[in-house]
């Protein structure tokens, strides 16, 4: 859970510099940011401390190992009370195939973006969340045929935050 803290204009170029590429050794995100390596270190560190970063991951390219299928999935319960919506949506986030999960308003409850290997790998997914829950109403899926853009990289603010 990410707290309210101050980002001044360093951290604002550190978080820049990470959401391009947290691969790099904090020497070099600390040179490309002008700070020494000390400075970077304890800066991350705080950031990472109150939330603000909330984990460091690699982004792997689907096709490359095999999981061709991107499907983007619209759920409508039958019942929204708040068990139920709970219910669903720890099914969803359990299943290795949903790479994310929304709760949304104004339209379905759930939108979900699943990446699979295949339409078969995809029917099995619908079958274990979807078929067998008898409070699901409602399932639009949407298959990509190309992927422009993927990513999780935030606008930061212009000004620091104080």
């Amino acid at each position: 859970m990410s707290t309210l803290i101050p980002v001044d204009a360093i951290d604002l170029k550190l978080l820049d510099e990470l959401q391009r590429d947290a691969s790099r050794s904090n020497q070099a995100i600390a040179e490309a940011v002008h700070v020494s390596a000390a400075t970077s270190l304890r800066r991350v560190k705080r950031l990472t401390d109150a939330g603000v970063i909330e984990r460091t991951v690699a982004i792997l390219s689907p096709e490359a190992l095999g999981h061709g299928l991107t499907a983007i999935v619209e759920i409508t319960l039958d019942r929204q009370a708040i068990d139920r919506i709970e219910a669903f949506e720890a099914r969803a986030v359990a299943e290795p195939g949903v790479q994310q999960c929304y709760r949304t308003q104004g339209g379905p409850d759930f939108v979900l973006i699943a990446q699979v290997a295949d339409m078969p790998a995809y029917q099995a997914l619908a079958q274990r969340l979807f078929t067998s829950d008898v409070n699901v109403r409602n399932v639009r899926c949407f298959f990509s045929v190309h992927r422009a853009k993927s990513g999780l990289q935030l606008t930061l603010p212009a000004k620091p935050r104080d």
